[in-house]
């Protein structure tokens, strides 16, 4: 094999599935990691019209195909700084992406591992307890979880309440999160009154927690530009805070964006205006 020469630019592998409409999943990690200056090669799980918050959509699942595929970049010899793993739909997805960590992950590649499940107490429809058990096994292989409460709920058995923001509760769940393997612990889209708020528990147990204003409803795709902001600030090297905040402001921007230009809801946040001032000062 050949021995390719030292690269001078961060490479992140995102696992996830591909809707061509709805901005959500790769279409959203791929141009905020890339504005970052960070070379994003994508891994699909699935490829889909739009996404399913709609009512019909195409869908073609990528499962059978996804090892011959990261099997060619083993080949090659690639290696990444990050792996971000997104939305997985089955057992077998899930194992086959715990494979594809432990065959490309080097000791000082950064795992990020957003564990999509649910929301509003509720997991999705397509997934069941068993899938629920993987993906908790998986977010134990991660550097940073970015799970919402309903996420981190599920993963820990802790009875959820949309109310809960009390910092005893957010310790104790992410506590449990800890326990589990998981490392640093990203809390995100807490309500608390007027602010949403994320909460930020590390792996030397330290903690603190991350206020912005409301400036909108529900949107798809929200999660993955919050993650996606993480994901590219994590191998860039910058603190877990202050990246948290950064993602915040961008993903409550965004919103606010959309609500002034009408955007229906299910198409997701107009983040692509505001793209350019992202990582403006530390690229």
């Amino acid at each position: 094999m050949n021995i390719l020469p030292e690269r001078k630019q961060k490479r992140i592998a995102v696992i996830n599935d591909f809707s061509g409409f709805g901005r959500c999943s790769l279409t959203v990690a791929i141009p905020i990691i890339s504005a970052a200056g960070i070379e994003c090669c994508a891994v699909p799980t699935a490829i889909f019209s739009n996404h399913t918050g709609y009512r019909e959509f195409y869908f073609d699942d990528y499962t059978d195909k996804m090892k011959s595929y990261f099997m060619q970049w083993k080949k090659l010899g690639l290696s990444f700084d990050g792996i971000y793993t997104g939305f997985l739909g089955s057992d077998r997805q899930i194992d086959i992406v715990t494979e594809f960590i432990r065959m490309f992950a080097l000791p000082e590649t950064l795992i990020i591992t957003d564990p999509v499940m649910g929301d509003n107490g509720r997991t999705y429809a397509t997934l069941t307890d068993g899938i629920c058990r993987h993906i908790g096994r998986l977010a134990a292989l991660a550097d940073i979880i970015t799970p919402n409460l309903t996420e981190a709920c599920i993963l820990t058995g802790y009875p959820y309440n949309s109310d809960i923001c009390d910092t005893a509760d957010l310790i104790e769940i992410c506590s449990r999160l800890r326990n589990k393997g998981s490392r640093n612990i990203v809390l995100t889209g807490i309500c608390c009154g007027n602010d949403m708020c994320n909460f930020i528990y590390r792996s030397d147990n330290s903690y603190s927690m991350i206020s912005h204003p409301k400036t909108g409803g529900q949107r798809a795709g929200t999660g993955d530009v919050f993650a996606s902001v993480l994901a590219a600030d994590a191998v860039r090297g910058i603190s877990l805070e202050e990246s948290v905040r950064a993602a915040g402001e961008f993903t409550g921007k965004a919103i606010q964006l959309s609500e002034d230009l009408n955007i229906p809801p299910e198409e997701g946040v107009c983040f692509e205006l505001l793209l350019s001032e992202l990582f403006r000062k530390n690229v």
